[in-house]
């Protein structure tokens, strides 16, 4: 490591380097010599600042999880904020800002694909650690804004319902995402948000496209 490359640098080059192979090859795809050659650095340097592989994947894993966690949590804020008065607006603004997420952050949707198709197995505690409270705290919000006895949904919307909507939006957006053909955003974001609304039960009162 040179005089002018912090540690700190030198760890972000590596983990964003594996973050690229990881979303784009997959854990079990990648060694550490394509990690080390991505970031510009040799194996010794990359071994003394991330440890071993499977260490280098829990730490790009962890921060996708970071940046995914934030959004959902402004989104969710927003959501609860505005369900009671439009429950249909909250909803697609919902999945327009996870959808916005998901393109300007490409390789955390990726990474999440690679793992449904059976890569990184051994690592099988992540979904419990990153995916399932995330799925949990949009469920339980769901929930809690569409108890039923509105124009928008008379009846009330329960835990399961919830659930299978998330994971819809999860697997449509993620898999749009992959790929995303720019010029079809504007018609998958009028998809997505007619799809979510379906699922929920939503009679839209305007026109959500």
């Amino acid at each position: 490591m040179s005089a002018s490359q912090p540690p700190g640098e030198s760890r972000d080059r590596i983990v964003g380097a594996a973050t690229v192979l990881f979303a784009e090859h997959g854990y079990d795809g990648t060694t550490t010599r394509q990690i080390a050659a991505e970031a510009g650095l040799n194996m010794a340097t990359v071994n003394y600042h991330v440890g071993g592989k499977a260490d280098l994947y829990r730490e790009v894993m962890r921060r996708a999880h970071e940046a995914e966690r934030a959004v959902v949590e402004e989104a969710l804020a927003a959501f609860a904020r505005d369900a009671a008065a439009d429950p249909v607006g909250a909803v697609a603004a919902f999945a327009d800002r996870y959808l916005d997420f998901c393109l300007e952050q490409p390789h955390i949707p990726a990474l999440w694909m690679r793992r449904w198709l059976a890569d990184a197995a051994e690592f099988a505690d992540l979904e419990d650690l990153y995916a399932r409270p995330l799925i949990e705290a949009v469920r339980d919000a769901l929930v809690a804004a569409l108890p039923g006895g509105s124009a928008a949904r008379p009846a009330a919307l329960s835990a399961d319902e919830a659930e299978l909507a998330v994971y819809t939006v999860l697997w449509t957006t993620h898999g749009f995402c992959r790929s995303a053909i720019r010029a079809q955003v504007p018609r998958f974001r009028t998809h997505l948000r007619r799809l979510v609304l379906s699922q929920l039960g939503l009679s839209a009162t305007a026109d959500i496209s």
